[in-house]
């Protein structure tokens, strides 16, 4: 068993590489535990008790340490780059209907409120799906 039980360490391991989630760290250090409980124990059941015992207690005893460096909110993508930005309106926006805006020299669909003529300018709020939710930029805003 202890050959398995080193197995199951190497590919937690690899697992917890390619993952970056710090939760598989946790069974491979019980899965290494386990290994060298393995060399003195010759019973599976008890094994697998170990392995258990160990990851679950890992996992719990480290789990406020774990919150407190990962990263917290929003992970901003390269989609949320136009929020806040001004875009030209392409094709009008009715009102509750989808119209077209360009904005960083990309063509959106877009909705807004209200309804918006081609060639005003808007401003970015958010991003629903692959729409963007607009407001007209008044005169006094610029």
């Amino acid at each position: 068993m202890t050959i398995l039980w080193l197995v199951i360490f190497i590919v937690l391991i690899f697992l917890e590489l390619i993952t970056t989630n710090f939760v598989s760290i946790w069974f491979a250090i019980g899965a290494l535990i386990t290994t060298f409980a393995s060399l003195v124990i010759d019973n599976s059941m008890i094994e697998l008790a170990i392995f258990t015992i160990t990851s679950l207690i890992l996992l719990l005893i480290t789990r406020k340490f774990v919150s407190k460096i990962k990263p917290k909110g929003h992970i901003p993508t390269n989609l949320d780059q136009v929020i806040g930005k001004t875009g030209v309106v392409t094709e009008d926006i009715l009102e509750d209907e989808i119209g077209e805006v360009k904005v960083l020299g990309k063509r959106w669909s877009a909705v807004s409120d209200k309804k918006i003529v081609k060639d005003s300018k808007v401003k970015i709020l958010s991003i629903d799906g692959v729409k963007l939710k607009v407001e007209l930029i008044k005169e006094s805003d610029k």
